[in-house]
């Protein structure tokens, strides 16, 4: 799929109905793995079960959230809601699927529960969720997610699967933006790196969506429109013995008007310049000869995007001085260098001795702007990495991450659970002697409630039902289940946080999908309305997640209600 195809598609949430039972037309997943096969045996036993028991059409309302924010942190970044609106958008399943179920399954399950599922689709089901993109805390739903209770029982796995990697990478992707500065291009090279090929592409777009400027992963740019950045490797570098390989050594100028039959030698010229100049005396001496045809071979293959790896065999005595003659000789044709690239050693002192090195050329041959060329680091880098060049001094402009942002290697997963909260409109509970796996239940509204300065204050949940919080007005919000925290919250600005975003074949207005780039841009501005102490690194102050005061009575008579009570004798 075309990256503008692909986005056109993001886009028709609000689409003309399809032939699939009136339903909007969406493209499906991404991955067409994501089919209703992907999902845990047990999805199919229930719904079996459901069925014989003649429960399979009651109404149930499941919440999708997380308990505890990844990475040490106070925040997460929501991800994967347009894949899952794809998914239950084309859910269907086919008749070759319906015959490996009959294999799959126990003999005694009866003809009619195939039939069953040969008919059924999400037209029944509708989905209520937090914008993509958006920073979001635990307890609070993600999505909400209403229908027939076999049909919602069949989502679950889907669901939580595409949004747990998708939030986690998105996560880690705004905590390197964060650390990095909003001045630092990141560059995602992880795919050789991610779990397989879907870990890769999902890696590139919800790194995309965290913040990171651009991917080396070529397929998702063509399928989400990211930009694509690279260069060569070590092996290009390597691979030249001398200049005298180079065969064509012609190129014109930028403009076509003038053609150099001999770039080589130009190439030569300049580094013989830097050998003998004054400013430049004793800092480096003979250069590599193969790794000065390698860069002047690329730089002919592309005069207009020329940046080199200069660490291949010495950064300071034969890298930084070759790349500057090419670069040099290039600017003699109208041509801008792109820069370099460091991928070993002290990435702080060489970028710093780098960026001097650069200045002092533009101060003795009086080129303008050749001190300000851009300097990429990357050899495994990670959050803490950054946070220690940023302690120590720098001049990288643009950090390539790979292995740590798209591995999520500081957490293997974010832990979201499905949760049933209500059924035919009777609220449901899940108890637990550990109370943080305790469920808050029946359906719920969300708000976000903003102070004075603008910033969030606290996220409140409230019974359907109930009037929601207004503008100055006082508001008593309580912790779930600890009594004794609880605080009253004036707000001067209330959003409200679940939205539909599928309403199946009703009428109900729903939002649109956007393009991945204002769900780029939706991330963006959630991290700057955010106080700057609840996304610190490190010690990051808890932001607070309440229920109403009607809810936390009802919470705690439900459970009174539900718990067994003990006899002792």
């Amino acid at each position: 799929m075309a990256a503008a195809a692909a986005a056109a598609a993001a886009v028709t949430a609000n689409g003309g109905p399809s032939a699939n039972g009136g339903l909007p037309s969406i493209d499906g997943p991404t991955n067409p793995m994501v089919t209703p096969l992907l999902t845990d045996l047990y999805q199919f036993t229930m719904a079996y079960a459901y069925w014989k028991a003649g429960k399979h059409q009651d109404r149930a309302v499941f919440d999708l959230f997380f308990r505890k924010n990844p990475f040490g942190g106070e925040y997460t970044i929501f991800g994967g809601l347009e894949e899952c609106i794809r998914f239950i958008a084309n859910f269907k399943l086919r008749e070759d699927e319906i015959s490996f179920l009959r294999t799959t399954l126990p003999s005694t399950c009866e003809d009619a529960f195939f039939d069953y599922l040969r008919g059924i689709d999400c037209s029944d089901v509708e989905v209520y969720a937090i914008s993509e993109g958006s920073v979001v805390f635990p307890k609070i739903p993600l999505m909400r997610v209403e229908g027939p209770t076999a049909v919602v029982q069949l989502l679950e796995t889907p669901f939580v699967n595409l949004v747990n990697y998708a939030s986690l990478v998105a996560t880690n992707a705004a905590r390197h933006r964060f650390v990095a500065g909003r001045s630092k291009n990141l560059l995602e090279f992880g795919l050789r790196r991610a779990q397989g090929p879907d870990g890769g592409v999902s890696a590139s777009r919800y790194s995309y969506v965290g913040g990171f400027d651009a991917t080396s992963n070529v397929a998702a740019g063509r399928i989400f429109g990211i930009p694509l950045r690279g260069t060569h490797s070590h092996a290009f570098v390597s691979s030249f013995m001398s200049p005298d390989e180079i065969i064509d050594k012609t190129i014109c100028s930028c403009d076509g008007s003038v053609t150099c039959e001999d770039f080589v030698s130009r190439v030569q010229s300049w580094l013989n310049k830097l050998q003998w100049a004054e400013s430049l005396r004793g800092i480096f001496g003979e250069t590599n000869q193969s790794e000065l045809a390698a860069f002047t071979s690329y730089a002919l293959a592309f005069p207009t995007n020329f940046l080199a790896l200069v660490d291949t065999y010495d950064v300071m005595r034969s890298g930084i001085p070759n790349f500057c003659a090419v670069a040099l000789a290039l600017r003699d044709l109208g041509y801008k260098a792109a820069g370099i690239r460091l991928d070993s050693g002290d990435l702080a002192y060489l970028s710093i001795e780098a960026r001097k090195f650069f200045y002092t050329i533009e101060k003795e041959f009086g080129v303008t702007g050749f001190g300000k060329m851009t300097i990429t680091a990357s050899n495994d880098l990670n959050e803490e990495t950054l946070d220690a060049l940023n302690k120590q001094g720098h001049e990288v402009d643009a950090f390539g991450i790979g292995t740590y942002l798209v591995t999520c290697y500081a957490q293997a997963a974010l832990g979201c659970v499905f949760k049933l909260v209500e059924i035919n409109g009777q609220p449901r509970m899940k108890l637990s002697e550990d109370v943080s796996k305790v469920s808050i239940p029946c359906k719920k509204r969300c708000y976000r409630l903003y102070g004075r300065e603008g910033y969030p204050l606290v996220d409140i949940m409230s019974g359907e039902n109930e009037p929601p919080p207004k503008v100055a007005e006082r508001i008593l919000c309580r912790h779930p289940f600890n009594e004794s925290k609880r605080a009253y919250v004036v707000p001067q600005r209330v959003e409200e946080l679940l939205k539909c975003y599928w309403a199946g074949g009703s009428d109900k207005v729903r939002e649109v999908l956007p393009p991945l780039k204002e769900i780029r841009d939706r991330c963006r501005q959630q991290m700057d309305q955010m106080r700057s102490d609840h996304m610190r690194r490190l010690n990051p102050t808890p932001y607070k997640v309440s229920v109403s005061a009607k809810l936390y009575d009802f919470i705690h008579f439900l459970w009174l209600n539900e718990a067994p009570v003990g006899e002792l004798q």
